[in-house]
């Protein structure tokens, strides 16, 4: 980073940034190599065909014209057929999807490489798009004035018109993919109304929907026309013998009808939808009836056109049920989104204008997408009978249209009604059995602890007592005294206590006025019998002054050596004791004998 600070502004260069210029010139190298890539395929493929052919009609320019003249087809050029047995020219304008799934990749690869591949801040995406369109139409002017020669030659008007749209779109997919594939922000050139309309939740369920719908409309109609072929399988297999005789043609002939298989799909569909395709010039394909007498070409792939199609036949209704599944899928992706989730449903919902109006969107999307295939895969094969070929764009859209509107809409508003069944609209805006169901578990658990779990708490994001179905019964603050205590606790501690009647609780609270009452009748009997008189004493004290008379004789007598070793080592008897110690160990007999009657009396109580 350098910066420079003497009497200025300050200037900021970022190392790896590059100029605009820079950035689209590698954009539009990109772009080329992207063009030549795919008209190098194409080319490849049409030599090998060439060269396998055992009878080549012409030398490599002729080969290189195709290849050039193909190359632009699939760009949804149309292209005129020169050599024609009529010796008119003849132009194609049916473009095989398949190959349009080939430029539309290495365009949306080159920007996307291009804004990916920028070392620090990220150029603009627009600079990018615009180099990447630039590369590759230099390429596309090229390939277009050198099949203007060959047998099949670019119509320059069309050349101009699909070529530069067909770029710059897949570029522009691309460079929103390297960004991520963000949703915001809208473009500043928008019209505020819109960009608030289309950043609206409601706006990004009825494009899911409509993509979903679309989907399924032409997964029917490749299902349809797969069984379709399965059924005329011997006719495909006439017409594929009759245009070629040899195996590389006959391969040939596979590979192109491979490569249309996408228009079959589509064709399929809108024939599902009731509209059906166009045959030619006054003729018309439907599931109620064929209208006209077509005369078609050898092709595999219009071999599989029905001719027994009619009114009330196993074709037609197989066919009405696309739609309908096509709608239900509408109607259940709106509804599901307009219910809501979570404990809140009711105040998250969609009323049902909004989910009416989300699903209506859904099938003005699908409407318009269905369009614009069908506008896409129909086209010209020649002159004369043969000027228009597939579905009818507007007509497609609008029976689309009316198919998924007629079942999307009401089964919206029928599926949302089914799952929203049960909420009551309120503030809260909870189901009364989840708040039951909540209530009775918290009033067990309360139960359980013996009131230790406070009360039950309100539902998150809600207001006080939001979590209910109902008022409660008590305040929230206090444990339940109504409540009984639980008979299954206690009686375990009832079993095993010794007697009901235990006098332990009545003596912690009053202890001082049970002892005496009964201890006072019972302690002049029982002390009367156990307590010695003054005649006992007496007797007592004349036995120890004459026990000790006679040990002193006894030690008078004894030849025992003096020492304080002898003395101390003797064991000391009641007659050693003074008669101080006598006299303290007669008046504490009388004390030890009231605690021995105290403790008899107690025991006799007990």
């Amino acid at each position: 980073m350098t910066q420079m600070t003497d009497h200025g502004p300050t200037f900021v260069a970022v190392h790896g940034a590059r100029p605009h210029a820079a950035v689209a010139t590698a954009a539009a190298l990109r772009g080329v190599i992207a063009a030549g890539l795919g008209l190098a395929a194409l080319a490849a493929l049409v030599m090998l065909m060439w060269i396998s052919s055992p009878y080549p009609d012409s030398g490599l320019g002729g080969a290189l014209h195709v290849a050039a003249g193909l190359w632009l087809l699939a760009h949804g050029t149309e292209v005129v057929r020169a050599e024609t047995l009529s010796g008119t020219p003849a132009p194609v304008g049916l473009v095989p999807l398949l190959l349009v799934a080939l430029p539309v990749w290495l365009a949306h690869r080159a920007a996307r490489d291009a804004l990916e591949s920028e070392v620090g801040p990220r150029a603009s995406a627009g600079v990018v798009v615009f180099g990447v369109t630039c590369g590759y139409l230099l390429v596309a002017t090229g390939a277009a004035l050198y099949s203007s020669g060959g047998p099949l030659a670019a119509e320059p008007l069309s050349a101009m018109l699909h070529l530069p749209l067909l770029v710059m779109l897949s570029a522009a997919a691309g460079a929103w993919s390297a960004y991520g594939r963000p949703y915001g922000p809208l473009p500043r050139w928008l019209p505020e109304s819109a960009r608030v309309a289309l950043a609206r939740s409601r706006v990004a369920v009825a494009i899911r929907a409509a993509g979903v719908a679309a989907a399924v409309l032409l997964g029917g109609g490749a299902l349809l026309f797969a069984v379709s072929l399965v059924w005329h399988l011997g006719a495909a297999q006439e017409s594929v013998l009759r245009l070629a005789a040899d195996w590389p043609g006959r391969f040939a002939v596979l590979l192109l009808a491979l490569a249309l298989m996408p228009n079959a799909a589509v064709w399929g569909a809108a024939y599902g939808l009731g509209p059906g395709f166009v045959l030619g010039a006054g003729s018309t394909a439907t599931p109620f009836a064929v209208v006209g007498e077509p005369v078609l070409p050898h092709f595999p792939l219009l071999a599989a056109v029905p001719a027994e199609s009619g009114p009330g036949t196993r074709l037609t209704w197989a066919c009405a049920a696309m739609p309908v599944v096509a709608g239900g899928v509408v109607a259940w992706i709106t509804a599901r989104a307009g219910a809501g989730s979570g404990p809140r449903r009711e105040a998250a919902a969609w009323t049902r204008g909004e989910t009416a109006l989300a699903a209506l969107l859904g099938a003005v999307l699908c409407a318009v997408l269905m369009a614009v295939l069908a506008a896409a895969a129909g086209g010209a094969l020649g002159t004369g009978s043969l000027a228009s070929f597939g579905p009818v764009w507007w007509l497609t859209g609008v029976a689309a249209l009316v198919w998924i509107a007629v079942v999307g809409v009401p089964g919206a508003l029928v599926l949302r009604a089914w799952w929203l069944r049960g909420l009551r609209r309120g503030v809260d805006g909870v189901h009364p059995g989840w708040a039951a169901a909540r209530e009775a578990r918290w009033a067990a658990l309360k139960r359980v602890s013996a009131g230790l779990v406070a009360a039950i708490p309100a539902l998150p994001g809600a207001g006080a007592g939001a979590g209910r179905a109902a008022p409660p019964q008590e305040p929230p603050e206090k444990p339940e005294p109504e409540t009984p205590p639980e008979p299954a606790a206690p009686e375990p501690v009832a079993l095993e206590s010794p007697p009901p009647a235990s006098p332990e609780p009545e003596l912690s609270e009053e202890p001082e006025a049970l002892e005496p009452e009964a201890l006072e009748p019972e302690a002049p009997e029982e002390v009367s019998e156990g307590l010695p008189t003054a005649e006992d004493e007496d007797e007592d004290e004349a036995r120890l002054v004459a026990e000790a008379d006679d040990a002193s004789g006894a030690a008078d007598g004894d030849d025992v050596p003096d020492g304080p070793d002898q003395d101390s080592a003797l064991p000391r008897t009641d007659a050693d004791s003074t008669p101080a110690e006598s006299d303290r160990d007669t008046a504490s007999a009388p004390a030890e004998a009231d605690k021995a009657v105290g403790a008899e009396g107690a025991d006799g109580r007990q």
